[in-house]
């Protein structure tokens, strides 16, 4: 989910990835015994020594809600839970705060200097800020999935090394899986943020909207969702090691 930022002034071994939602529900669903359940769990633990366990929030503030944990097996998203993700990450108390900040350091760059300084000036840099955010959410993690029937979630990897797991985490960004759990090219979040982009022009001062602009608010807003996918990756190892956070 990537934090509203202003006006801008590969795929692993299949064999070694997480169980897509689909198929997994259906693995589940066979599963007949203690005993068979049992030895499933036990290897998944052996392999990853952490537990690749997420937690909802990171530091009990960031919303992690889409961060699935290592061989978790969930059902396939509904569109009410793809709504529900995509509007939690919009009206999260911790979305006002970090859209707060963005403001400011918007401001303080004299990233769009038609909203000038002062309160009012950041009032203006606040709302746009805002409106950028809940506009990608909406669209990346709500609209595309439903009409694509993509899933929106991230789905830890948790083993390998650094670099296998860091470039699966970065591949995200264009690899998704669709509902049925097959992986596939993660139109959601390319297009999604590119219409975000799209409509901020409407709202934006007439200088704002060139294409360089919008262009680079696309990019931008693909590259801080590829760095919230690897803070996702390596959040169940920190919090492990660091923190030893339980929910």
């Amino acid at each position: 989910m990537a934090l509203g930022q202003g006006r801008p002034a590969v795929d692993p071994n299949a064999s070694t990835l997480p169980d897509a939602p689909a198929v997994a529900w259906q693995q589940q669903n066979r599963q007949n015994t203690p005993a068979s359940s049992g030895a499933r769990d036990g290897a998944s633990a052996g392999q990853v020594p952490n537990g690749g366990k997420q937690t909802k929030r990171i530091l009990y503030i960031v919303p992690n809600f889409r961060a699935v944990s290592v061989d978790e097996k969930l059902p396939p998203q509904t569109i009410k839970d793809k709504f529900t993700t995509g509007a939690l990450d919009s009206v999260d108390y911790s979305s006002f705060i970090f859209v707060a900040i963005q403001a400011g350091v918007a401001q303080a760059r004299n990233a769009t200097p038609e909203f000038r300084h002062g309160a009012a000036g950041y009032g203006r840099y606040y709302w746009h800020t805002y409106a950028d955010y809940v506009d990608e959410n909406l669209w990346v993690e709500f609209l595309l999935p439903t009409a694509l029937h993509q899933d929106s979630r991230y789905y830890t990897l948790g083993r390998g090394g650094f670099a296998k797991r860091l470039g699966y985490s970065m591949s995200r960004t264009v690899i998704t899986r669709k509902d049925s759990g097959h992986e596939t090219f993660n139109a959601s979040e390319v297009f999604g943020a590119g219409a975000a982009a799209g409509i901020s022009t409407l709202y934006y001062p007439s200088q704002e909207r060139t294409f360089t602009k919008t262009y680079q608010l696309w990019l931008t807003s693909i590259a801080i969702d590829a760095g919230s996918n690897i803070f996702k990756e390596f959040w169940p190892d920190i919090n492990n090691k660091v923190f030893h956070q339980k929910q």
